[in-house]
């Protein structure tokens, strides 16, 4: 079952599980014209800005991360992922987890391919986990924030935005650097 968790306890949930990492690939999923949908690139891409930030303030992540735009089709940019050589593989997509619209929760792999995770990519969340499992043999973990609106459009709700800085935030202090 997915551990839906208010942000406090995410950022527990977060750093434990990156205790020990080497180098993390965040890779986020989400198609640009499903409005909420998109979340998880929309993190990755506040996350670079906010990396780039620390960068230049020679906080450098050293090669340590390595943030993926896996949009609808993340099977475009599975080798990327097997090359980076990953300890651990943070895969952030929308997820129906019937909350309020950007609540978060911490998703393990193996319950991916529940009913709460409709997949709109073109590889199930389930297979791309299991499949990345294989071929890295790093820890896996999904974030799923609960999507406001999947229509047809560009744009994150609000209230998904909102949660798609915070989270950016958070990584931001909880990767390695």
């Amino acid at each position: 079952m997915s551990l839906e968790l208010p942000m406090p306890t995410v950022r527990e949930e977060l750093a434990r599980w990156l205790e020990g990492a080497d180098r993390v690939v965040v890779l986020g999923l989400g198609n640009p014209l499903r409005r909420d949908d998109f979340v998880g690139v929309a993190v990755v891409r506040e996350l670079r800005r906010l990396l780039a930030e620390r960068a230049r303030r020679g906080e450098e992540a050293a090669g340590r991360v390595l943030l993926l735009e896996g949009g609808s089709a993340p099977e475009n940019v599975l080798g990327l992922v097997a090359r980076a050589g990953p300890s651990h593989v943070l895969i952030i997509d929308a997820a129906d987890l019937g909350r309020e619209p950007g609540s978060v929760a911490l998703i393990k792999p193996e319950e991916a391919g529940s009913s709460h995770l409709p997949s709109t990519h073109t590889l199930s969340l389930r297979f791309l986990c299991s499949y990345l499992a294989n071929l890295t043999r790093a820890r896996l973990l999904v974030l799923g924030v609960q999507p406001k609106d999947l229509g047809l459009g560009e744009g994150l709700s609000p209230e998904v935005a909102k949660a798609a800085r915070r989270l950016a935030e958070l990584l931001a202090e909880l990767l390695p650097s």
